[in-house]
């Protein structure tokens, strides 16, 4: 099993100054205790689960595109991308331009968006939800497009673009994994079965997990497509030591889970700024869950 990072907070002590070098010290730590991954909310406001609104929140790209800079192996992505924030194309060049700057570390990941109150606040459209599944599906279909190098006319059903052209392509002819986030049964599973490389399932517990993956794989066998090609990753907020989780206890969870079906457990940590919680991980959480045996 594979530990991923999310960060979702940035108010941390030094206020707007010492983001960018707290961020940075964040990432390193991450990448030397053994996470495979480190991630950022597609948010623009703080949501509700973590902080204030008036929370600092970084724009995702930007933040990624500065993590590519200051790590070397660690992978990287939105958790999840946001689809109404961003033109479908512009979207996607964006995703390519992290690719290419991280040296082919990046996930692609999009949803279909819940956080109403930001994108009403900045004057960003917001349709109804039947859309913005359809605007998703869209965004899938012209990302597998223009990473096939095909500048023919695309047309979806919200969108019409004449010539999708994309250069650079993603380094090593490689695109990034697309990875869709959500846990509806109905629509974005279907998604994750008809486009996606990854799944992300959003603070579950083992045996939800369970019963998720198994409506995953009847979507897969319904589209002709293997469920052992799809990465089934999880995110879930935890604390590590204190009034939170001990090291054992964090070690039989993340088993428990990954017997469930996970290959990639992601976490978020509300001390992360401190670094102790990722150096703890990685002196006795990784190692111990490396091997973990993966339903």
């Amino acid at each position: 099993m594979k530990v991923g990072l999310q960060v979702p907070r940035f108010n941390w002590p030094g206020g707007p100054d010492a983001i960018a070098g707290r961020l940075a010290e964040i990432a390193r730590t991450a990448e030397e205790a053994g996470f495979a991954s480190i991630w950022v909310m597609d948010h623009l406001f703080q949501i509700p689960f973590f902080g204030a609104v008036e929370d600092p929140m970084l724009e995702s790209y930007t933040t990624l595109g500065y993590l590519a800079g200051v790590t070397e192996r660690i992978q990287m992505g939105p958790m999840v991308g946001a689809v109404v924030f961003r033109e479908p194309a512009l979207l996607i060049k964006a995703a390519t331009t992290l690719n290419v700057l991280s040296g082919g570390r990046s996930y692609f990941s999009i949803g279909a968006c819940w956080y109403d109150a930001e994108a009403q606040a900045l004057g960003m459209p917001w349709p109804e939800r039947n859309i913005r599944f359809q605007m998703v599906e869209d965004v899938l279909q012209l990302a597998h497009q223009m990473w096939r190098d095909d500048e023919s006319e695309f047309e979806g059903r919200r969108m019409r673009l004449p010539s999708p052209l994309n250069r650079p392509q993603p380094v090593g002819g490689r695109r990034p994994p697309i990875l869709i986030g959500g846990n509806g049964e109905q629509r974005t599973l279907r998604l994750v079965a008809e486009y996606g490389d990854a799944c992300n399932l959003l603070s579950l517990q083992p045996d939800q997990v369970r019963a998720k993956l198994e409506i995953l794989d009847r979507h897969c066998d319904k589209v002709g497509r293997s469920f052992e090609e799809i990465e089934r990753t999880s995110l879930n907020p935890v604390r590590l030591g204190g009034d939170g989780m001990s090291p054992d206890e964090m070690v039989r969870w993340l088993h428990a889970m990954a017997e469930a079906g996970i290959q990639h457990a992601i976490v978020n940590l509300p001390d992360v700024h401190e670094l102790r919680s990722l150096e703890a991980f990685g002196q006795t959480v990784i190692p111990a869950v490396a091997e973990a045996a993966v339903a």
